[in-house]
């Protein structure tokens, strides 16, 4: 891989740029693929790259009917967290934890991921009750968390206002290795990394029907470019899997929402960590340009538009103004919304389909970035053995079915 000093970079831009190399390829798709990702953000494009590089499968293509990045992966809160209720939970998104504590090493890529710590408040006796079920159950399954009396939730996070508003803070649950990370970062290092092992990245390429053999079993996608032919095929599309399921016959137990957020004006470092409020529905934390990203709920209707109502993030903001009065007075720069797909427990699908060959990844609701690598290393583990991995082997769509549901609504919360 190239690598450019500081000073051979400047002189590079001084130059209007000339030498610089893109990060990957734009190759045109192949007729057939030992394997083919749909959906080119963090998730198919990490499955990507460690079905590359961990169990050998190089011949691989991610079709992304847009750009990548362009979905959810760059259209959310960038919050990383592990302190899940149940502890199949638990074991997903704190191994997603450890992968991110050595991703920018891994990919040689800064994903500036900061652990800054994330503090989810308590407005209620039944909020205090849960927090602290939470901060036993996490300490139970080896996951750190701990509570915070008001007077130290305010030692920790200085401009939160602990008293003189609706709902009083009465405590926080702290998990200190929670955090955020750059989002187009994630997207780009992983394509750059699944590139540099013959990963065909096929951007603009939209998939418009799934193609089953004789004995139902996958056999080609079409697309926009054209039909391209492979036995194993992995869906992650985020927000739009059921529609691409619906093509091969699978019906997922799924609703699709805007989940929106905006960004102030920025201004000098001010807030030292990410907070979390269910209850009076908002979230925040300060980016390393200085703007303060807000989070909000999902709309209350069903829709595939990166957009939402006017009133969701207004409400945010009133409730954010209320935590922290000193944000008062700035000025919201933009806003924007993503699509996630929720599932009935709140919980992820991760595993095989009843169609031979055709895998899913989906129903992350607002908890996917957070999730990316672990969800991305243990699909990729999936597709090359045809057989879950230990920690997704939970999360498989018979359990709808079954009844062995992972009930995550009130982890889930507001988050992102």
């Amino acid at each position: 891989m190239t690598r450019f000093s500081a000073l051979s970079l400047l002189k590079m831009g001084l130059r209007g740029q000339r030498g610089w190399q893109p990060q990957w390829r734009s190759p045109e798709p192949k007729s057939a693929y030992d394997a083919v990702i749909v959906g080119g953000g963090g998730h198919g494009l990490g499955s990507a790259y460690y079905l590359a590089k961990e169990h050998g499968v190089r011949n691989v293509a991610v079709l992304e009917k847009g750009w990548i990045g362009g979905g959810n992966t760059g259209r959310n809160t960038t919050i990383i967290r592990s302190n899940y209720l149940f502890a199949e939970s638990a074991a997903l998104y704190d191994h997603a934890l450890k992968l991110w504590e050595g991703l920018s090493q891994e990919l040689n890529y800064n994903m500036m991921f900061s652990q800054r710590g994330v503090m989810m408040l308590a407005h209620t006796v039944h909020d205090a009750q849960v927090a602290r079920r939470h901060v036993h159950a996490n300490r139970a399954a080896g996951v750190d968390n701990e509570w915070l009396t008001p007077e130290e939730a305010r030692a920790f996070c200085p401009p939160l206002n602990i008293g003189d508003i609706r709902y009083p803070v009465l405590g926080a649950a702290l998990q200190r290795r929670g955090g955020t990370a750059r989002h187009d970062a994630v997207a780009w290092g992983y394509a750059r990394g699944a590139d540099a092992l013959g990963v065909d990245i096929i951007e603009n390429c939209e998939v418009t029907g799934i193609r089953l053999d004789s004995r139902g079993a996958v056999e080609a996608l079409d697309t926009t470019r054209g039909r391209i032919r492979a036995p194993r095929v992995g869906v992650v599309a985020a927000g739009h899997s059921s529609v691409i399921m619906a093509m091969a016959g699978v019906a997922l137990p799924l609703e699709s929402y805007p989940l929106q957020a905006l960004v102030s004006e920025p201004v000098k470092p001010v807030f030292p960590c990410v907070v979390m409020s269910n209850t009076i529905h908002a979230y925040i934390s300060q980016s390393d340009k200085g703007e303060l990203v807000i989070g909000a709920g999902t709309d209350a209707y069903t829709s595939y538009t990166q957009r939402g109502g006017l009133h969701i993030p207004s409400h945010a903001l009133e409730a954010i103004c209320e935590l922290f009065p000193m944000f008062r007075r700035l000025k919201m720069l933009r806003n924007w919304g993503g699509i996630v797909d929720v599932s009935p427990d709140r919980s992820p699908i991760i595993g095989k389909t009843p169609v031979p060959g055709l895998y899913v990844n989906c129903g992350w609701g607002t908890g996917g970035f957070k999730a990316t690598p672990g969800s991305a290393h243990v699909f990729a583990w999936t597709l090359a053995h045809d057989e879950p991995h230990p920690i997704n082997a939970p999360f498989t769509l018979e359990r709808f079915r079954d009844g062995n549901l992972i009930d995550e609504a009130a982890a889930a919360a507001v988050a992102h």
